[in-house]
């Protein structure tokens, strides 16, 4: 069985979290924002960011690491999960 890796989009993140917010898995996981972590998170560049958020995740889109950085933020990849 293949291990789906759970996306979320920027446009989601802005809705739930204040400028200046830490998001990790871990956060996400423990605040409900996601059910399971499956194969790793990944952050999708969907919306726009007006925000500054430090976000760490197993992956980011291209787009979505721009748009974290241009809005002040840090992206921060964390280890493959298995």
């Amino acid at each position: 069985m293949v291990r789906a890796t759970v996306t979320v989009n920027l446009n989601k993140l802005e809705e739930a979290f204040e400028s200046g917010a830490e998001i990790s898995p871990e956060i996400l996981l423990a605040s409900g924002f996601v059910r399971d972590l499956f194969a790793g998170l990944k952050i999708l560049g969907d919306g726009e960011l007006t925000v500054k958020l430090n976000v760490k995740a197993h992956k980011f889109s291209a787009s979505a690491k721009a748009k974290i950085e241009a809005a002040g933020g840090t992206t921060e990849v964390l280890a493959s999960r298995r």
